[in-house]
């Protein structure tokens, strides 16, 4: 079977290569439809196949950066981008993201940077899975208590409302957010994208994972629009973040085209995919898909502690990130495909009532 294996010139691992094929793809699709780079799932799942933490952090970031490229695009197409808050990110983004990076530099001379970043990155996908299930139980509560009262449910209303109590803030210089529609003080988005690019640093990642949850719940974005606007930080950061780490030799180039290939085209499908499936159906998606990875990320620390049984929890850890990423990029596609079928459908039928009126 050693075919199956590839040498990763520069890391000097060898990795099992059908795994990155089928990283590149469903993270393609699951990053296009969720608007982010699917780092929170692709730094784990090479560090699970075999990459050191660091190398896995800087050949993500640098995979990542090209699909972002292409998602951002198509989004820009369905007018799911607000350029200027993208702009205005960007700033505290890039800042934020060259503190973490050295913060992983120092780490990795400390010898520190595999349990470190782990412990992170359960703690945080512990609090975003909350957070998520929390906005839609309210959410729900919200629907209950208005037909109770026998008024019309708000297509509109959230279950978590703290954008409203970040928008009563008013520092100047104020900005006016068009495609968002959001009027807020400019320093609201530059301190949410520094702590955002901080920890995108430091986890590897573009930052999406903790972004556009920021976007949806402390700026105030519609989920299209955080989706289409957190894709294009993500691919800003990713260039620059690519670009650095790849300086500080941490990018494995081999492994990041043989992800960008198959990620291209996932893209294309997760993007579309959003069309057809909107809100809270993208946020409980996105909910299952944090609480998978973090059960991959304990399995995978299990050995620290029993490492007898260090075999069997490396593979479970495999088929499990490999497993919510394959489930995932399925039933985003099935779901594309059905609503595709009925725009179709519904575009047939209007026709076939024009021509009959017109005869």
């Amino acid at each position: 079977m050693d075919w199956l294996y590839i040498l990763m010139p520069i890391a000097g691992v060898k990795i099992f290569w059908p795994g990155l094929i089928i990283l590149g793809i469903g993270v393609g699709i699951i990053g296009g439809f969720f608007g982010m780079g699917g780092a929170w799932m692709v730094t784990p799942g090479l560090n699970i196949l075999g990459f050191p933490m660091a190398f896995a952090i800087g050949t993500d970031i640098a995979h990542m950066a090209g699909k972002s490229l292409i998602s951002t695009m198509r989004h820009g197409k369905f007018g799911n981008v607000d350029y200027k808050l993208g702009m205005i990110m960007l700033i505290g983004t890039v800042v934020g993201f060259e503190v973490g990076a050295q913060m992983i530099m120092w780490l990795e001379r400390l010898g520190a940077v595999e349990k470190t970043v782990r412990f992170l990155y359960l703690i945080l996908l512990a609090f975003i899975a909350w957070m998520v299930f929390h906005d839609v139980a309210k959410r729900r509560q919200k629907q209950q208590e208005a037909l109770k009262a026998g008024r019309e449910v708000d297509k509109l209303a959230t279950g978590i409302e703290w954008h409203k109590t970040f928008h009563k803030i008013k520092i100047p210089p104020m900005i006016h957010l068009k495609v968002a529609g959001i009027y807020c003080s400019a320093w609201l988005p530059i301190i949410v994208s520094f702590l955002t690019g901080w920890l995108a640093g430091i986890l590897g990642i573009g930052g999406g994972l903790i972004r556009m949850p920021a976007l949806i719940y402390i700026i105030g974005c519609p989920t299209h629009v955080a989706v289409g606007t957190d894709l294009f930080e993500v691919m800003i950061s990713g260039l620059y973040g690519a670009a650095t780490y790849t300086y500080k030799g941490r990018t494995e180039l081999v492994a990041a085209i043989i992800m960008l290939v198959g990620a291209s085209i996932g893209a294309q499908i997760g993007t579309v995919a959003t069309k057809y499936i909107k809100g809270y159906g993208i946020r409980i998606a996105f909910g299952i898909a944090v609480i998978g990875c973090a059960v991959s990320i304990v399995l995978k620390m299990v050995p620290m502690y029993y490492p007898a049984y260090r075999t069997f929890f490396d593979g479970a850890s495999t088929v499990v990130v490999l497993g919510i990423v394959a489930a995932l990029s399925f039933y985003i596609t099935v779901k594309m495909v059905e609503g595709a079928k009925q725009e179709v459908a519904a575009k047939k039928a209007s026709m076939a009532k024009q021509t009959g009126s017109q005869v």
